[in-house]
């Protein structure tokens, strides 16, 4: 064996998509289990920070049956949206109550997630944290440090239980809809504000080889969107848009540094625009993305199956 095949250290990276991600963890799951990847990083962003960790204990089976039953009442305790299903098709419009609610309390968001934080301890035990630092894989989240206006990484190895629950619930708090949530003196929010993918913190762990997994399109759709209808629509859009273009950058920076770093990366991307809004948490529809990840993933990679086989 070549020194050059012994120091090879293998990552996996998920970016941010709210309920998207049960679509990498389709991904996931198929280059874990047919693949047989051995990764010894885990970094995530919002999305990514509530699946790595479950991941990296090979948990994928667990993993599917919690992040697809997810609903709206277990990320928020006061919810900005009202989210309707009728005919099979999922519509969503501001919560006028709870915004103005919100509002004359003072709070400066238009809703709160302090049940995600909930959830996260029941998904991620402590009994798994103990698991995850008593081996040798390394999990990496992502979170905003808005008050230093920058982007901090937080290791499992590096935090408390408690301290890592809470980097894993402020690296998927998408503010002005979740909570801005006060730590150590300073304000958070969402990972993804800053690092959508983030490539280059892997890199920086030492990865050599890369499974990257982008919860959008590769090439952004030509067709036009119908005009927004109300400023809580435009508002989303427009994260959005932001969110898309970040995402790019971190991809060419990603692409730009691995070859600078002489890092293998593989891009996983969906085949389409896979929701307008990622808040909503329907378990129907995150179960099918969920297996048409899988199964997206085993027609790119046809030839796992015979590995695990073998």
């Amino acid at each position: 064996m070549s020194n050059q095949h012994k120091n090879k250290t293998r990552a996996l990276v998920i970016s941010g998509g709210g309920s998207k991600g049960a679509f990498a963890g389709g991904i996931a799951t198929h280059l874990l289990n047919d693949c047989c990847h051995n990764y010894q990083i885990f970094v995530g962003t919002s999305a990514g920070s509530l699946l790595a960790p479950l991941l990296a204990l090979g948990e994928t089976d667990r993993l599917k049956a919690i992040f697809t039953n997810i609903r709206q009442e277990d990320i928020f305790n006061v919810c900005p949206f009202i989210i309707r299903k009728k005919h099979g098709l999922l519509t969503y419009r501001i919560n006028h109550f709870n915004t103005v609610w919100m509002f004359l309390q003072g709070k400066r968001t238009f809703g709160e997630s302090k049940n995600l934080r909930k959830l996260i301890e029941r998904i991620f035990t402590a009994d798994d944290y103990q698991r995850l630092r008593d081996g040798k894989k390394d999990v990496v989240v992502s979170v905003a440090n808005l008050s230093c206006n920058k982007i901090e990484y937080h290791s499992v190895h590096d935090n408390s239980y408690e301290d890592f629950c809470d980097w894993m619930w402020i690296s998927a708090n998408f503010v002005p809809f979740m909570s801005l949530v006060i730590k150590n003196g300073m304000e958070y929010a969402d990972g993804g504000f800053g690092a959508y993918l983030p490539l280059q913190e892997a890199i920086r762990k030492g990865a050599t080889e890369i499974d990257a997994i982008m919860l959008q399109p590769e090439v952004a759709p030509q067709q036009c969107q119908l005009p927004t209808t109300n400023a809580f629509g435009l508002l989303t859009r427009t994260i959005d848009f932001m969110l898309d273009q970040i995402g790019v950058d971190d991809l060419d920076l990603g692409h730009l540094h691995s070859m600078q770093q002489q890092v293998s990366l593989n891009c996983f991307y969906t085949p389409r625009v896979l929701t307008e809004n990622s808040f909503i948490f329907d378990s129907a529809q995150m179960t099918a993305w969920w297996n048409e990840g899988y199964y997206y993933a085993a027609q790119m990679h046809p030839t796992c199956h015979k590995i695990k086989a073998g």
